[in-house]
Parts: structure tokens; C-alpha cells; sequence
């Protein structure tokens, strides 16, 4: 199915959430809500990305899509990755666990990509970047729609240059990563600043995200141009989310009461729930992934403490309109929301 097609009949998606949000549950309930499903390959090994393909497939599920991370180039400097480390360390003695290594790895990029080819999912997205024009075509002869998310025009103009099908235009509002080719110069704006701006720039369909979380949300990016809206922090307390307890707690909690954009967790731009970790760890310092990896396991230890204090809580500006139903109900709750702004979805 062509892109402009699937986005047509299914104007509703699903963000794919890194790091364990995306579920095939989550995938498959937006899919039968009449939404358009997806996985998040991000952090997986291609065979852990091949089984949750499987899973969503064994559902029934055909309108879906897979994210991919784009490999960064950069390689963060010693004397940065020195610094960082030793102000990690008394996050590592709290819960007691240790550093992981910085390594700086391309996320077995080309595993995934060789892996999509061949399970030939209906649409390949990526993030932190757009691939080169010949692997582009190859997902799409492959069978394949491909679509890659950008913050400016001009990242916009590169990623069409090349063959994308479709852009997902990424506002400031969005929970989770920024999706700047290039984090030290990309500029933040407004969704509904930057989507007319893409819109007007291109010819292909494009998926507007960040902070949506309301049918009038949706409504509104519907009138600015978009084919499509994308929501990923409406879906996290959703019973099919996978993400952590404390962290859909916190989503709830009024001690949590705004968003920033931390560097602090993974050495990339990304917006979550201001906790503790955050308020200590200032600063912005390129070193992905090398940062990711060494935090992750203390990540994982505040995590399994139920310490929200020391967790990654992506969340888009409009976190607090989050709520704890099932996927399909809260489709059906955007769509009624979107009917009473004029917007069939």
C-alpha cells in the first residue's frame, strides 16, 4: 500500500517509543482502533526486532510500521566521556550498580536494515538522521514505504532529495528524543510553527508529532497541512505499554509537574518529566551513545527500585492528559474529541 494511501484510511499513529514502550500489544491495539500501529527497533537486536514483527503479524495486524535510529558519526571526546563518568558516580553508589562502558556502536544498524528488507514491514521510519538514497530505494523494492522524521525545512528538503515517501515533522512538545540530524545545531520550534513551513516545502505526505494528546490536538495539525498525527505520550499508562511502572505512575504523580530537555541520560536532546537526575545532571554534552550506555544500567536499577528519581521519564509537554485505559478506548476518545473540531479520523 502505497504511503499516502495507509495514512489516508489510518490518520491516527502510534509513536514508536524506544527503550521498551512499543509493544506488539500496544502495535497491534492501535491497529484494530483503526490507527496505525509501530515498533520501536531502537536498543533491540534485529532478532528481538524479528520477533515482535512476528507477534504483530501473528495478530493480524497489517497496517504497522518499524523505527529505526539512524548511527551517529560523531564520537564523543575523552576528556568529555572522563568528566561524565565521574560525575555518574554517586548515581552509581545510590542503588548500587555500576557504570556500563561508553561504547559508541551503530545500534547493529545493519542487521535491522538487512532484516526489514527481508520481512518487508508496510513502513520503515527513522530517526537521528536520513539514510543515503540507495538504501531508501532497497526497503522500497523491497516492499517497503519509508518515512523519516525531521525538525527543519531544510532537514525536510534532504530527506525528500533522497526518496523518503513520507516525513514525520517533530515538534518541541514531543516527549522522548529529539530527532535533529545534528543535535549541536538544530533548531527547536513549535509544531504547528515548523509544520506549514515543511508542508509547503515538499511534496510527500507528512506525519505532524509532539505533544498531541487530545482529538482537538489532532484536529488541528489535520487543518495545518498534516496527512497524519502521531501521539506517543497518550499511549505510555495504556495497559499494552510497556514501559515501567514507576514511570507510568509518574505520568500521574502531581510531584511531577513540567518537562525540560535533558542531555543528562544519553548525550542526545530529549524531553522528560524533570525528576531528580535531571536537576543534577546540567549540561549539555554530545556523547551519544557512549552516554546512553553508561547510564543505562542505572537506568534499569532506579527502575527496578521503583525510584522514578534516577529513571529517564520521556514525556511530551502534555503529559498529564495521559490516561490509564486500554489503547483502543483512548483511539476512541481522540476520534470522538477530533469529530467535535469538524475532523473525521
Amino acid at each position: 500500500m502505497a504511503l499516502a494511501d495507509l495514512l489516508g484510511e489510518r490518520p491516527l499513529v502510534q509513536a514508536p517509543m524506544a527503550g521498551g514502550a512499543s509493544t506488539p500489544a500496544l502495535a497491534t491495539a492501535v491497529a484494530a482502533a483503526g490507527g496505525t500501529g509501530f515498533l520501536a527497533a531502537g536498543y533491540r537486536t534485529a532478532e528481538a526486532v524479528a520477533d515482535q514483527v512476528r507477534a504483530v503479524r501473528e495478530a493480524g495486524t497489517s497496517a504497522f510500521g518499524v523505527n529505526v535510529f539512524v548511527p551517529s558519526p560523531a564520537v564523543a571526546a575523552p576528556e568529555d566521556l572522563r568528566d561524565l563518568r565521574a560525575a555518574l558516580v554517586p548515581e552509581s553508589r545510590r542503588h548500587g550498580a555500576a557504570l556500563g562502558e561508553p561504547l559508541h556502536d551503530d545500534d547493529a544498524w545493519q542487521a535491522k536494515i538487512d532484516l526489514l528488507c527481508e520481512l518487508a514491514v508496510p513502513l520503515v521510519t527513522f530517526t537521528f538522521g536520513c539514510p543515503d538514497a540507495a538504501l531508501l530505494d532497497r526497503l522500497r523494492r523491497a516492499g517497503s514505504a519509508t518515512m523519516v522524521t525531521v525538525t527543519t525545512v531544510e532537514e525536510a528538503r534532504t530527506a525528500v532529495d533522497r526518496g523518503a515517501d513520507g516525513l514525520c515533522v517533530q515538534g518541541l512538545e514531543a516527549g522522548g528524543h529529539r530527532a535533529s540530524y545534528d543535535p549541536r545545531t538544530g533548531v527547536d520550534r513549535p509544531l504547528l510553527d515548523v509544520l506549514p513551513d515543511v508542508v509547503e516545502a515538499v511534496d510527500v505526505p507528512v506525519v505532524a508529532t509532539g505533544g498531541l494528546m487530545t482529538g482537538g490536538d489532532v484536529a488541528a495539525v489535520l487543518k495545518a497541512g498534516a496527512h497524519a498525527a502521531q501521539l506517543g505520550t497518550a499511549f505510555l499508562r495504556c495497559p499494552e505499554s510497556g514501559a515501567q511502572p514507576a514511570h507510568k505512575a509518574a505520568l500521574a504523580d502531581p510531584g511531577f509537574t513540567e518537562t525540560a530537555v535533558t542531555w543528562s541520560f544519553t548525550g542526545r536532546p530529549a524531553r522528560g518529566l524533570v525528576n531528580r537526575f535531571v536537576r543534577e545532571h546540567p549540561g549539555e554534552h554530545y556523547a551519544y551513545p557512549e552516554l546512553h550506555h553508561m547510564t543505562r544500567p542505572l537506568r534499569s536499577a532506579a527502575a527496578a527500585a521503583g525510584d522514578p528519581g534516577g529513571m529517564a521519564l520521556w514525556a511530551g509537554q502534555g503529559f498529564r492528559a495521559a490516561e490509564e485505559r486500554p489503547a483502543g478506548e483512548v483511539v476512541a476518545r481522540l476520534r470522538a474529541e477530533a469529530a467535535e473540531h469538524g475532523t473525521r479520523i
